[in-house]
């Protein structure tokens, strides 16, 4: 059996074992300890104050002259004096106040209070020396997949290929053993219901219990995959991201012809495209030399956005927002992140800025 290699991006949920086995046929590579420490500063403190304290204490507002949106200005203190006492959080001020101990309003005021996990999470922080850890620190969705090493297992004996030991590792961290294997009746359900969305009928059930050869569950798996309805399956979830509809989406929510989109991703999927090719092709099939009209159809992606044809609607403001959209689009399928916050505001997580949302040239300084 040949695992399909269209491989998703990192904000696309689709079947494991694609994603998995690109992630196994990678080189091994150390992920940096500041990616796995357990608190990191960037990660762990300062999106946390950031999303809770910037309206009283960031850019734009600084109450008591107090600044909580970078290392260096918290570590400047407020006008009052030091917040931070690096190693001894008992005696910081920041963590009194995030408590509320001492007869003074608890922060953020006005706000719900942070959880006592995060504020124990800053108290840690504190205690540890209240370093600039986590510089590099990237989520998740821009960082790139590497092939994780092998972890040990006791019963050697169960791993038939290298994914059981990552089952089998977590199995035994958690003092289970695995279930007993499935029946055949079992397997073929579960591959139909997989990749299918369907169950199997009787004589494609019985086609692979009647098949005593060896090779018989990798031979029922290729002529799943080899179905039309391999493509229909697993569209449904890029369609859903791409806000696929077939009506406007605005006041009378009139009907709109984009099917043909619709079917070029089940192609596309059924055909095993490349996610190279698959990506290049929705974003500018109609500027490819010698494009055909598939290829032109393949730009529906950017054609999704909601459509308000109300009499009274200003169209120049309309096209603004089918524009926004298109932007945000992009980020949540492409870049798995939603860069849809920073067309408002500067983004409180990622390195994307409002101004870089409305500047083509940010691709070039970020991906």
């Amino acid at each position: 059996m040949g695992f399909h290699r269209f491989v998703a991006p990192a904000g696309l949920l689709v079947s494991g074992l694609p994603l998995i086995a690109g992630f196994l046929s990678g080189p091994v590579a150390k992920v940096p300890d500041e990616q796995v420490s357990e608190v990191v500063f960037t990660r762990d403190v300062l999106s946390v104050l950031k999303a809770t304290c910037n309206s009283c204490h960031g850019e734009e507002k600084q109450a008591a002259g107090l600044r909580l949106d970078s290392y260096e200005a918290m570590m400047k203190g407020s006008s009052a004096g030091e917040v931070i006492v690096p190693g001894k959080s008992a005696e910081s001020e920041l963590i009194g106040r995030l408590r509320g101990e001492g007869g003074v309003p608890q922060m953020p005021m006005g706000f719900r209070p942070l959880s006592e996990e995060q504020i124990k999470t800053i108290e840690k922080w504190i205690d540890e020396g209240a370093k600039e850890t986590g510089k590099n620190y990237q989520h998740w969705s821009f960082v790139k997949p590497m092939r994780p090493a092998l972890p040990e297992v006791t019963n050697s004996k169960w791993v038939r290929n290298e994914i059981d030991r990552f089952v089998l590792s977590k199995l035994e961290k958690e003092g289970l053993v695995p279930s007993a294997e499935a029946s055949r009746e079992t397997l073929v359900r579960r591959v139909y219901l997989d990749v299918l969305g369907v169950p199997p009928t009787w004589e494609e059930a019985k086609a692979f219990l009647d098949d005593q050869s060896p090779d018989a569950y990798e031979k029922m798996v290729d002529r799943v995959f080899a179905s039309p309805h391999y493509g229909e399956r697993q569209a449904r979830i890029w369609l859903d991201l791409a806000r696929y509809a077939d009506t406007q989406g605005y006041e009378k929510d009139l009907t709109r012809t984009i099917w043909p989109w619709r079917d070029w991703v089940i192609k596309a999927y059924n055909e095993n495209m490349g996610f190279d090719e698959f990506t290049l092709e929705q974003f500018a099939g109609d500027l490819v030399a010698d494009g055909d009209m598939d290829k032109i159809v393949a730009t529906g992606f950017h054609r999704n956005t909601m459509i308000n044809q109300e009499d009274g609607v200003d169209q120049g403001e309309a096209r603004w927002l089918t524009l926004v959209d298109r932007v945000g689009t992009m980020g949540t399928t492409w870049l798995g992140t939603t860069v849809a916050c920073a067309q408002c505001h500067n983004h409180k997580y990622d390195p994307v800025s409002q101004k870089e949302f409305y500047d083509a040239r940010c691709c070039k300084t970020h991906w």
